[in-house]
């Protein structure tokens, strides 16, 4: 079990005496510092926020955008987990995976909805204090993109000699969930090229006809199998095909609402971070993710 020196492990039988001896009521003092404190870290976790403007509503741009960063790191953290299950065969570990995956951004989508009251006086009365800061230079995110397939070398240069800029370096390098899902098809017998399967995994993705008719394949055996009573249905590819489609329409969710709160703020007006704003975003979100699986539909 894993430890640190803030937090002591406690077992069920010492749950259950706890609870005996206090008769089931909370227990309300501590020795240390309060438990919960300790696990969650809230003394970091509430000195994180520091508005820079007395605008009152900073505070609630500054927290949402905090709480998105913290599930990009999550829903990180679960790519990875979807990614090396797939590359070990366990399709199984990588579906929940992505299953965990969708709903992180489905709560993620929320966060916009703390941001709806925004106009663009609301924002301009704060902006201008946030000098170049910019959503667009987020590691975690750009981190979230890699790992989805979606890269592009110039998205690498604000990180050049930071923090991240080995973590992002590596994911960028190595093959995201779509290039892990596409070698699982072809070790389960779908004719897949060497120039998809060989291909330098940091170069921008270009979609492949023989990827598209894999899954195509995928559902119509699945189907078949449905129709022949198999409860199992084939091998469980498509619940994977479900569950990447799951994950890729809830990032494209969570694109679009940031596009819209964008339009939102600050309509067309160039972005804190050098770009056109809007426009730039709405190109961004032109880019699918896992795109055979959704143009193999055509053909089912």
């Amino acid at each position: 079990m894993k430890t640190t020196g803030r937090v002591r492990p406690v077992s069920a039988a010492e749950r259950a005496e706890r609870a005996r001896m206090s008769g089931g009521l909370p227990t309300l003092e501590f020795e240390r510092e309060i438990p919960y404190d300790a696990y969650v870290r809230t003394d970091v976790l509430h000195d994180l926020q520091r508005p820079l403007t007395d605008a009152p509503g900073e505070m609630s741009f500054l927290v949402i955008t905090q709480v998105m960063e913290l599930y990009f790191n999550l829903v990180a953290h679960e790519l990875l987990a979807a990614r090396e299950s797939l590359r070990a065969d366990r399709v199984r570990d990588a579906v929940a995976a992505l299953r965990r995956t969708a709903l992180h951004l489905e709560a993620a989508n929320a966060g916009w909805l703390g941001l709806r009251w925004m106009t663009p006086a609301d924002f301009n009365s704060f902006r201008d204090r946030l000098g170049e800061a910019s959503g667009l230079q987020s590691g975690m995110y750009r981190l979230v993109e890699f790992r989805l397939g979606l890269k592009s070398e110039a998205l690498l240069r604000p990180f050049r000699g930071g923090a991240r800029e080995e973590a992002l370096r590596r994911a960028f390098d190595e093959p995201s969930v779509w290039d892990a899902a596409t070698a699982l098809l072809a070790r389960r017998g779908h004719d897949l090229p060497a120039a998809v399967l060989g291909r330098d995994f940091g170069a921008e993705y270009e979609p492949h006809e023989a990827v598209e008719r894999a899954w195509v394949r995928v559902y119509q055996d699945d189907a078949a199998a449905d129709l022949e009573g198999d409860a199992v249905g084939g091998d469980g590819l498509r619940a994977l095909g479900d569950a990447l489609a799951e994950v890729s329409e809830r990032f494209g969710d969570w694109r679009y609402q940031h596009v819209a709160a964008v339009r939102r703020a600050m309509g067309a007006k160039p972005g804190s971070g050098g770009s056109n704003g809007l426009a730039w975003l709405e190109r961004s979100m032109a880019r699918v993710v896992f795109p055979e699986l959704w143009s193999a539909r055509t053909y089912m």
